[in-house]
């Protein structure tokens, strides 16, 4: 069944206030969000997506107030306090201790908790909006994963989510529309338990913005060495059903190039994704042309959805080059989509 859809913030607060799940734009992808302590509403997200239950959730308020002087954090360090002064609202999530309020169900059972605060207006007006409508609740809390199914692309309009998930949705879930996102990749997660910004996923706010910003990144220690999980680090995420071929260079994208020619049996045909400055492959569809690191960043879950509208076999996605701003965030993108998957098609052999 459809649902309904609008710029409605009001109408969504009512909706997450009433159980119900609202598909969310935040600067970063479009979130399927519930409310963070509504065990139910919260069951029927991961129900939804088809995620594992003990992959826990990103809790989103309002401001840091809203934070930090709730339940949903307990004792927020100093290096909390400061990140989020310099980059909240805004791509950038906390990993701190938990607090009561912060239930299994969004924690994934563990002794932590994920939270931002988002940049986006509308989703800044849904949260402000159920702290007015229910001022007994406030300060409010949304959890809100990407929405779409669990491993696929995210996405970065509301179109995309609907496609994805919103044959699962029902009345009187609703879907807000507030056009294409910003960043198009989603937030940084950092672990902030400690002195030092341990960062578990890379994302909009990039090691440079930290060190610029005078904090320290901890690069020694790992993420499976911090044992927290968090979101989007399984080794296969964000793929698309066309099969993602990573090269890096000119000598790597020719050698690459020599073997899909080598080949003439993809019905469906690959794409091609690169900065602007490098010229498309003859035979290949163009699905971006991104002008930057940036830019890629904000292309890319559009260019594999486009991937998969187009019904292609494979992607060649040739990285921006390495450096401490957003590329890390592109490349761990591009990683992980391109990782198999037992129902990825190999793009007859390819790979």
């Amino acid at each position: 069944m459809s649902i309904e859809s609008s710029i409605d913030a009001n109408h969504a607060a009512r909706v997450l206030l009433d159980s119900g799940l609202v598909i969310l734009p935040t600067e970063t992808v479009y979130g399927l969000a519930a409310r963070a302590d509504d065990e139910q509403a919260v069951a029927r997200v991961y129900e939804t997506k088809g995620r594992p239950r003990g992959h826990p959730l990103i809790v989103h308020v309002a401001d840091h107030v809203s934070a930090f002087t709730s339940t949903w954090v307990h004792e927020p360090t100093d290096l909390a306090r400061s990140l989020a002064q310099a980059f909240w609202p805004g791509p950038l999530t906390l990993v701190l201790s938990r607090g009561s309020r912060a239930g299994d169900d969004i924690t994934g059972g563990q002794p932590t908790v994920a939270l931002r605060v988002p940049a986006h207006p509308l989703a800044q007006k849904v949260l402000r909006e159920m702290d007015r409508l229910d001022p007994i609740g406030a300060p409010h809390g949304i959890a809100a994963p990407s929405a779409n199914r669990f491993g696929r692309v995210s996405p970065t309009t509301m179109q995309h989510a609907l496609d994805d998930v919103g044959r699962f949705l029902r009345s009187p879930d609703f879907a807000l529309d507030g056009g294409p996102t910003r960043w198009g990749v989603e937030s940084t997660i950092i672990d902030a338990r400690g002195a030092d910004a341990v960062i578990l996923r890379p994302g909009g706010v990039t090691a440079a913005d930290l060190t610029a910003h005078g904090f320290t990144v901890n690069t020694t220690t790992s993420h499976r060495e911090s044992q927290v999980r968090v979101p989007g680090t399984l080794a296969s995420h964000y793929a698309p059903t066309a099969a993602v071929i990573v090269v890096h260079g000119p000598n790597e994208l020719a050698s690459e190039l020599d073997r899909v020619r080598q080949r003439n049996d993809q019905s469906g045909g690959g794409g091609f994704l690169a900065l602007a400055s490098t010229p498309t492959p003859a035979g290949l569809h163009r699905l971006a042309s991104p002008g930057s690191a940036l830019d890629y960043a904000h292309d890319l879950y559009a260019a594999l959805h486009n991937a998969d509208a187009r019904g292609l076999d494979f992607v060649i996605a040739l990285a921006p080059p390495a450096d401490d701003g957003v590329s890390a965030a592109v490349l761990d993108r591009l990683t992980r989509a391109a990782s198999p998957r037992e129902t990825k098609p190999n793009a007859s052999g390819l790979s």
